[in-house]
């Protein structure tokens, strides 16, 4: 289970580009580790769902996005990009009835026990910069670990 868990590629991005120490892109290495994580724990025991929010209506609004993989990577980036991604989860985990529509008992995200650890880590990233190209056209096929450089 704790291999779900984000504290150490957070800890690595941190060490990378913590203090304002310039935005985080596509070519590094730090952020392929963190997404795998987040794709890990974010897809671990996931139900099909279909949400309103501002990240899940850019992510519809990605007509050449075919797979519900390629989907969850632009909506991981969407909210990196917009400093989103620690608060989207956490009014998912306030709500114990929406997180069961969304994940099935297995996953990490119904543990109460693990929600601060992973709430902490993401919030921390709260003072990164990421630049990431969100019009991406290939996060559909990019197998993990992804982002490893620019789309060639």
């Amino acid at each position: 289970m704790s291999t779900l868990l984000p504290a150490a590629a957070v800890s690595a991005i941190l060490q990378g580009y913590g203090d304002r120490q310039g935005p985080v892109t596509d070519a590094s290495a730090e952020l392929h580790r963190l997404c795998g994580c987040l794709e890990l724990l974010l897809q671990f025991d996931q139900k099909e769902q279909k949400r309103d929010t501002e990240a899940a209506r850019f992510v519809r609004s990605q007509d050449k996005l075919k797979t519900p993989l390629g989907k969850g990577r632009a909506f991981i980036r969407f909210c990196l990009v917009h400093g989103q991604l620690a608060e989207a989860l956490q009014l998912c985990l306030l709500n114990p009835e929406l997180t069961r529509e969304w994940y099935g008992p297995r996953s990490p995200l119904l543990c109460p026990e693990l929600w601060e650890d992973i709430l902490d880590s993401l919030y921390a990233l709260s003072g990164v910069a990421f630049d990431l190209d969100l019009q991406r056209p290939d996060l559909d096929g990019l197998p993990l670990p992804l982002f490893l450089g620019p789309p060639g």
